[in-house]
């Protein structure tokens, strides 16, 4: 038998009263491990989806925009293109019910309410890294591993790495403005945004970051975002460290060659410099730029009628500018979620010093414990 709008208008408004009975069910149940609270945590945030998704349902039912709500109501009552015939549109729901059970005579009434206790019985599948534990603690080795390999980073243990990464603005400014750094900030953020959507599943994080956002954009039109308070100067001097081809990635001539000689040509005119020659003496020219300020080249390198970096880094700075204030963005994002995980931090620094401890085999039924 169809449903009728009103018949789906009254069963997504009992769903909802349901559902909201349910979730102050299972919070009258006290988790006894952390693994049934973020069981428990992810049972709700399903409810409650279910409960927006519901809601945006009956929204759409009550804005009507296309009439049928209005028509099926006025049929209801009888109203036809011909008039008013109250006992027509009876007789003809009657039969559409008869009809229906004459069809489907075994049809069984679903006690629905059964249906959603089943719900609190419920475990979610949530994925995490046997590092992780269960969500206890972070993995960060991926990471650890980009960082230590990179120019911004520097050798260290990953327990120390721990007390370092959510320090950006210990690292040189002047490290900041290669795609390098922004990869691996974006990396890092990315996945801190992962495991906290996976342990606080009941937190609005895009709420969070809307406020960091605004703030951001308030302290940045005031230049007074901190560790960033000259980045519009600096945007004029950052040309130095990032051309149309990043050389971070780049450490020998052949490898630029392989490039082309289109693209040679277009990274040696964004910084001012002869476009001309062969594309090995082209790569060669651009190598140079690598670790070598543009200021301090000879100027027989330099296109006649340019400036050198001050020409050019004029030319880029707006655009530079905005590439430091996404990485400026980025950071501070950092900053909060490394406030939000602040105790899941701690815990990891702690069980990366009790695992120096420990042997494989106790480390394994550690592991074994936690997923009992």
């Amino acid at each position: 038998m169809s449903s009728t709008l009103l018949e789906v208008t009254r069963g997504s408004h009992e769903e909802v009263e349901r559902l909201e009975r349910l979730i102050v069910k299972d919070f009258q149940n006290e988790p006894a491990s952390s693994k049934e609270r973020l069981a428990q945590s992810h049972r709700v945030r399903l409810m409650i989806d279910t409960i927006t998704s519901t809601t945006e349902r009956l929204i759409e039912i009550y804005e009507d925009n296309d009439n049928a709500r209005k028509d099926e109501i006025a049929a209801l009552g009888g109203q036809t293109a011909t008039g008013t015939n109250v006992f027509s549109a009876f007789y003809d729901r009657l039969k559409e019910i008869r009809e229906y059970h004459r069809r489907h005579p075994a049809a069984l009434v679903v006690d629905a309410n059964e249906e959603h206790e089943a719900l609190l019985k419920e475990e979610p599948q949530v994925e995490f890294s046997g590092e992780e534990s269960y969500g206890r603690y972070l993995d960060l080795h991926e990471l650890y591993n980009q960082y230590i390999n990179s120019k911004f980073g520097e050798p260290i243990e990953y327990s120390a790495y721990l007390d370092v990464f959510s320090q950006p603005h210990k690292i040189p400014r002047k490290l900041k403005s290669t795609r390098q750094y922004r990869e691996y900030l974006e990396n890092l953020v990315q996945y801190l945004v992962y495991f906290f959507h996976r342990t606080e599943p009941l937190q609005d994080l895009d709420r969070i970051f809307a406020k960091v956002e605004t703030e951001f954009e308030e302290q940045w039109a005031d230049g007074k975002v901190e560790e960033w308070e000259n980045a519009i100067q600096d945007g004029e001097h950052v040309q130095d460290q990032q051309t149309v081809i990043d050389l971070d990635y780049y450490s020998t001539v052949e490898e630029l060659v392989e490039l082309g000689p289109e693209k040679l040509k277009e990274a040696l005119a964004s910084l001012g410099l002869k476009i001309g020659g062969t594309v090995q003496q082209r790569a060669e020219r651009l190598l140079l730029t690598k670790d070598t300020p543009l200021e301090k080249l000879d100027k027989k390198h330099f296109a006649k009628g340019s400036r050198g970096s001050a020409q050019n880094g004029a030319a880029v700075a707006p655009q530079q500018v905005g590439m430091l204030k996404e990485i400026a963005l980025l950071e501070g994002k950092l900053k909060k979620l490394s406030d939000l995980l602040s105790e899941a931090i701690e815990r990891t620094k702690d069980n990366i010093v009790k695992k120096q401890a420990l042997t494989y085999e106790e480390i394994a039924a550690e592991r074994e414990d936690v997923s009992a």
